[in-house]
């Protein structure tokens, strides 16, 4: 029985461990103001703008003083009809202040990711919120 909890519990532990988003290196979801970002690339089947898109997001928000949960996604292709799937990438990031976000927004490591990027794409929708 005791080698069935030890085995069970176990279990849990991994799975646990497991289910963290990876992409999320600054801990919990703060909800005081979101900052979601969805980009449209003008050439989205081009490997090497994705890469140089990756490459320079990456490089951006492993180095903001500001961003605290820091998201990058895909298109989860779910068609429904309230779903769009039509942009190439997204981040979610959240900020402890609608103060810090403004800080953000003229960091030097944003402002050199947009100078470097900004060619790659054709349209970004941006939408902020704050908690309630």
């Amino acid at each position: 029985m005791k080698k069935y909890l030890l085995l069970g519990l176990t279990l849990v532990l991994i799975i646990s461990n497991s289910c963290k988003n990876s992409n999320s290196s600054e801990g919990d979801f703060d909800s005081n103001f979101a900052h979601v970002v969805y980009f449209w690339l003008k050439n989205p089947d081009n490997s090497e703008d994705r890469k140089a898109f990756e490459t320079s997001l990456k490089k951006f928000l492993n180095t903001s003083d500001y961003a605290k949960t820091k998201f990058i996604g895909v298109p989860a292709n779910t068609p429904r009809d309230v779903v769009d799937n039509s942009w190439t990438y997204s981040i979610i990031l959240t900020f402890p202040s609608k103060e810090a976000q403004n800080s953000y927004q003229e960091e030097p490591v944003h402002l050199k990711f947009i100078e470097e990027s900004a060619d790659l794409w054709e349209k970004v929708q941006v939408y902020d919120s704050v908690g309630l």
